[in-house]
């Protein structure tokens, strides 16, 4: 499934890239006849998926987490819904229900996509303040072991009070440049989680810019939607880099 994903984004971006290079139309017609073709491909081979998704939120009821059951079950249950409209979508393209309006099918799953990858990116960023606020509670017990302070006073206002001009910018951004640095080595240290950020933001500007609220083109669609499929396929060869739960 990621490698037919992986290849219809593929044929996205270098019909993109075609029709900027002013290929022949006859090249591009076969470019985008392919990329139909491996969409149909996929479409099938996702008719079974409503049920799988269905049973992952049944799984995910019982976390003891509330904003993880929260975020995850939402998740799934619109995932569920998602591969729902595109079996009928499915349904549609291969004759068995030609009725079928497939404009209206295709934005109800976008809909569908673009909210179940907000809840997963949700539960990213909740992650990510859980475990910044461990490294920062663990980061100040050395510092207390060690008889040390925190750097730059940013808790002592050794550069200022807040209020005043001249301590409060200062300390301001020293603030933010200690929180990237924090954020950066939370994600450096947990590669499961930092592929889930990038594969689920790669994976927004599909459904942003299908539904129009943010038009990003073919060649941007194409290359996001091919990075996410490669680490999609990377967690399958790697199966710890798999975010869990």
């Amino acid at each position: 499934m990621g490698k037919l994903r992986a290849a219809q984004y593929a044929c996205s971006l270098l019909g993109h890239a075609l029709q900027r290079h002013g290929a022949s139309p006859e090249l591009q017609k076969q470019i985008r006849q392919l990329e139909g073709h491996l969409s149909l491909g996929r479409k099938l081979l996702r008719l079974g998926n409503s049920a799988d998704a269905l049973e992952s939120a049944k799984r995910a009821v019982h976390l003891s987490d509330v904003v993880l059951r929260f975020c995850i079950t939402v998740s799934h249950l619109n995932r569920a819904l998602y591969f729902a409209c595109d079996n009928v979508l499915w349904a549609g393209k291969s004759g068995l229900a030609p009725r079928v309006d497939q404009e209206k099918w295709a934005q109800r799953s976008f809909r569908y996509y673009l909210f179940s990858l907000i809840m997963n990116l949700s539960r990213d960023a909740y992650e990510i303040r859980l475990l910044m606020e461990q490294e920062s509670s663990a980061c100040s017990r050395r510092l207390k072991g060690s008889g040390g302070g925190v750097p730059g006073g940013t808790e002592t206002g050794g550069l200022g009070a807040p209020g005043t001009p001249e301590g409060g910018l200062p300390q301001l951004a020293l603030k933010l440049r200690l929180q990237v640095l924090l954020l950066a080595r939370v994600l450096r240290g947990h590669p499961p989680l930092l592929l889930d950020v990038v594969r689920n933001a790669c994976d927004l500007f599909i459904p942003l810019d299908k539904l129009g609220l943010w038009r990003c083109g073919p060649g941007i669609v194409g290359l996001c939607g091919l990075v996410s499929s490669i680490l999609s396929i990377l967690t399958l060869i790697c199966p710890w880099l798999r975010l869990k739960p």
